[in-house]
């Protein structure tokens, strides 16, 4: 399987969209002119795969699609903008301008990604640059939220584990700038930046880390502080584990080549996961993650986008040839993984102390969405709590939100203001849900094959009725679904996944592990919700009936016989 990727793509031409790429002139490509032409809330195609990197998508409301072209009007063409927020941390004065850029310029609503970022959709093409130069001068960027480039790192949300928090945080901060692209494309076209005259020696490199294509596709880092594994640092390209040790950070142990995206009916694409490769100390983080970026620039699969992720580069030559050559460009070798343990993946629900004296509280939110609805006004209690709050505000790497580094005389008062406005922890939810995520998809999601984010919450009361019946309300498993194969909220890692197949058909997958080291298997395909749940019930009977002691759903599962254990990508299929 894995020279066949070669194989195929051996003297093909690179894709359309390197070519669009060298050619805009980094980044900048008709922009700025297409901004402007009043006849069409669309931009031309070539621009908008280049609008990807400023962190922007061109969507349209798939809802109401036919009705217009049926009134021979264009469709209804809109923008979804995505900030890039390292670990997913905002400051107060900024959650109350993402909360105003919302309710002025897109859909009146705030929705937080499964790799902790924010994202705005129903921006139109008019009000796109402002909506992004009102960002910037609250200190936010979109460059880099999407895009061929490292995308935003996700970092542990909730610090129970104080003492080390912070530390952690800084190297990864650094990594972070250090990753980010030098064009000035972005001031110039958003920001209204003093245009640059290209006086520059023509060997001087604009991007000496990514160079004039930037990369074949998207690259994600985590971050993650044991025993809590929230970022599914295995879904990671690049993944850091950091080692803390007698009251010190030793450095990180590095996983590399996870991900989460496949295309159905295509064995040659799979999610993966991250493989350990060994430890470096902290101050030589940026150096590994540097070269390993520069590794998957070099050889990465230019011809075919859906073969061209650094997991395929990767399993394509073997992880010993990834070793050598990131050992040959850093001119240093990596020492041997130091122990590490993970307990669970999911979010520690509600207030936590760490032990500088400060609490954080998560809040639970469906599927990420910021909103106020009838009797749960969600978008102003948190409004309201920004206005008061002295710490900080972290979007978790499961959709939720924590109210983070909340001092004691504050506590009392965030207290009130979450009974006012019906916040919730989600104690009085089933556990099932706690620990659930799933995607857009429609109407905005161009390549939603079925629903996710609006059909979740309806399939979950169902599941939760059979789940009830066995005395299972509190029984934590990790249950995600996502609209197309894309892999947006890593369902390859639930123990319980939906993944779209056509509208009201999903194909179940069952068997990941609670603690985000193992992929799941495919179960049923191509079911809808009357087989799900007939299908689920007999599961669920025999778990609630031979499960042993501490035993998780995903273990259980295949220890029943039900799907077989798939340790890594080449055996997802099988």
């Amino acid at each position: 399987m894995a020279s066949s990727r070669l194989e195929i793509t051996k003297g093909m031409p690179p894709s359309d969209v390197e070519d669009i790429k060298r050619r805009s002139n980094y980044l900048r490509g008709g922009l700025e002119e297409s901004l402007h032409v009043e006849i069409t809330g669309s931009m031309d195609e070539d621009e908008n795969r280049l609008m990807k990197h400023h962190g922007s998508y061109m969507q349209d409301d798939r809802d109401v699609r036919n009705e217009r072209k049926k009134q021979k009007l264009e469709p209804s063409y809109q923008f979804m903008v995505r900030i890039r927020a390292p670990g997913g941390i905002v400051t107060p004065e900024q959650w109350i301008e993402l909360d105003r850029i919302a309710q002025k310029y897109a859909s009146g609503s705030l929705r937080l990604t499964t790799r902790q970022a924010i994202q705005f959709h129903g921006i139109l093409k008019r009000n796109l640059k402002t909506s992004i130069r009102e960002m910037n001068d609250a200190l936010i960027t979109t460059l880099a939220a999407c895009g061929d480039v490292n995308r935003n790192l996700m970092f542990n949300p909730n610090p129970y584990n104080a003492e080390a928090h912070p530390e952690v945080y800084e190297w990864a901060e650094k990594l972070v700038y250090h990753l980010a692209p030098r064009t000035n494309a972005y001031n110039e076209i958003w920001l209204d930046g003093e245009k640059i005259v290209d006086t520059r020696d023509p060997n001087e490199e604009v991007e000496p880390i990514y160079g004039p294509v930037y990369l074949p596709r998207k690259f994600k880092i985590g971050v993650t502080v044991p025993p809590t594994n929230d970022v599914d640092v295995y879904s990671q390209d690049l993944g850091y584990i950091a080692i803390y040790e007698q009251g010190k950070l030793q450095g990180f142990n590095v996983t590399v080549g996870g991900g989460m995206g496949m295309t159905h009916g295509d064995t040659l694409t799979y999610p993966q996961l991250g493989r350990l490769i060994g430890f470096c100390p902290a101050d030589k983080m940026i150096d590994v993650a540097e070269k390993t970026v520069t590794i998957q620039r070099d050889f990465g699969n230019r011809s075919v986008r859906k073969y061209a992720r650094f997991k395929y580069t990767i399993d394509d030559r073997g992880i010993e040839w990834f070793v050598d050559e990131l050992h040959a460009r850093l001119g240093w070798k990596l020492e041997p993984a130091r122990e590490y343990h993970f307990d669970h993946n999911g979010d520690r629900m509600g207030w936590v102390k760490g032990n500088n004296g400060k609490w954080h509280l998560t809040l639970f939110i469906q599927n990420g969405r910021i909103i106020d609805q009838e009797g749960y006004p969600l978008m102003t209690g948190l409004r309201e709590i920004a206005k008061i709050h002295t710490g900080d505000f972290r979007v978790s790497p499961n959709q939720n939100i924590v109210i983070s580094n909340v001092t004691s005389q504050k506590k009392r008062k965030i207290e009130e203001l979450v009974a006012k406005y019906s916040l919730t922890d989600g104690a009085h939810l089933s556990a099932l849900r706690r620990n659930s995520m799933a995607c857009v998809a429609f109407p905005t999601c161009g390549m939603a094959m079925s629903e996710a984010e609006r059909y979740f919450p309806e399939l979950l009361e169902k599941i939760e009725v059979i789940l009830n019946e066995y005395g299972l309300h509190d029984e934590e498993i990790v249950t995600r679904m996502t609209g197309c194969p894309n892999g947006c909220a890593r369902p390859a890692l639930a123990e319980l996944s939906f993944i779209g197949k056509a509208q009201g058909k999903y194909n179940m997958y069952l068997g990941a592990s609670f603690t985000g080291d193992r992929l799941n298997k495919l179960y049923k395909e191509n079911i809808g919700e009357e087989e799900i749940l007939s299908s689920l019930r007999p599961i669920f009977k025999q778990f609630a009936e031979e499960r042993q002691p501490g035993e998780h759903f995903g273990d259980f599962v295949i220890r029943a016989g039900y799907v077989k254990a798939v340790s890594g990508g080449q055996d997802f299929h099988d």
